[in-house]
């Protein structure tokens, strides 16, 4: 029913996203890295504190370039921050910080609002050197009016403590409790290990040519190619070669957002994947976006299937209705560092029928990522100003 009702699956927590790929890799823990390597220092760096200070923004997205346009404007953008994503300096560990969440709409007598609905923080790390360890956290956020205007609204509402709200299959509330950091062991699933279970040396070895790394992405098997040969003679003993399947343009963004957004990868392979999925058909590239926080950059984009809230899937009357959306994910054009992931409205309607095209409905933003000689640890500030 989320599916019917938003357009697509319900987004994965940072938890299960880690957890998924730890599956899908069987990670080992790596060697000794070769110093060598000189890789991208981040995905989406923002600088010290700014993360903290800055409130989430109600609307994110720029303009496709005309089709009929000589030069594909928002293409050229997007290759630009390929080219731009360069290598800097390694350290002693990678690591990476991000924040997840949706924006859903509150009813109220005195003014709908939307708010920032199930939040949660996600930190991992990972040690150059296999006896250095990796760590993996996450923690729920509150819930919270989404910007200022939204904030306005829900005092003269009188502030409540609880949302109460349409999420899509039921009414539900969300409070603004937060939790505690929470860690678990990932040396038994890989969580944090290099891609494919690499080394640094055999990571070198990966495709970079953007069209061979479009054909293993049309073919499905991209992760399979990933493996390191050890994993992969494993994989191939236990599940065979893996066949050929169908690829949606969806599907194939995805796959691409989940190996950029926490995994430390040579910069020309990064690349490489930026220009394979820029060339992909029904992959849309657009210029003049805007993050969840403000952050300027060029998406690469899919539009997903007009979603329908019906009353047969029990949505109150004041939610029914259609809309039209699309999967983007954002890149800094000066840097070529990845900013974040978003699903954004394109076309208003049922429950936000009173949002702007632009308006964020679901956000997975890299707040700070890259390489540190000093061994990394969550924040205990919250990643936004309290309301």
């Amino acid at each position: 029913m989320v599916k019917e009702a938003y357009g697509e699956p319900e987004p994965p927590t940072l938890r299960e996203m880690t957890e998924a790929r730890a599956r899908m890799f069987e990670e080992s823990p790596p060697r000794r890295a070769r110093r060598g390597w000189r890789l991208k220092a981040g995905f989406g760096l923002v600088a010290a504190g700014a993360a903290a200070a800055v409130a989430i923004a109600a609307t994110g997205s720029g303009t496709p370039a005309s089709p009929s346009a000589p030069a594909d404007l928002g293409k050229r953008a997007v290759l630009a921050a390929a080219e731009r994503a360069e290598a800097q300096p390694t350290g002693d560990f990678w690591f990476y910080h991000g924040t997840s969440g949706r924006s859903l709409i509150v009813r109220s007598e005195t003014g709908d609002y939307a708010i920032v609905a199930a939040p949660e923080e996600g930190f991992m790390w990972i040690g150059a050197e296999p006896d250095a360890g990796p760590g993996t956290y996450n923690r729920n956020l509150p819930s919270r009016p989404l910007t200022a205007q939204d904030e306005a609204l829900w005092k003269k509402a009188g502030s409540p403590s609880e949302f109460k709200v349409w999420d899509g299959e039921r009414l539900f509330t969300y409070d603004q409790g937060v939790t505690r950091w929470r860690s678990w062991d990932p040396s038994r699933r890989g969580d944090g290990a290099w891609i494919g279970g690499r080394t640094f040396e055999e990571a070198e070895r990966l495709p970079t040519d953007a069209g061979e790394l479009a054909d293993l992405l049309a073919s499905g098997n991209l992760y399979f190619h990933l493996l390191s040969p050890e994993e992969k003679e494993r994989f191939k003993k236990e599940h065979g070669i893996p066949e050929r399947r169908s690829m949606t343009p969806l599907d194939k963004l995805t796959v691409v957002a989940a190996l950029l957004q926490t995994k430390p990868m040579p910069p020309a392979f990064r690349a490489g994947l930026m220009r394979a999925l820029a060339a992909q058909p029904w992959v849309k590239a657009i210029d003049g976006v805007t993050d969840s926080l403000g952050r300027e950059g060029v998406a690469l984009a899919v539009g997903l299937k007009t979603t329908h809230v019906t009353a047969a899937q029990g949505a109150p009357a004041e939610e029914r209705g259609d809309y039209d959306s699309r999967k983007e994910i954002v890149f800094d054009e000066r840097t070529g560092e990845m900013l974040a992931v978003q699903t954004v409205l394109t076309r208003p309607g049922g429950p936000y029928r009173d949002r702007d095209p632009g308006f964020v409905l679901r956000f997975s933003l890299i707040l700070d990522s890259g390489w540190t000689d000093t061994k990394p640890k969550p924040p205990e500030e919250l990643p936004f100003r309290s309301r």
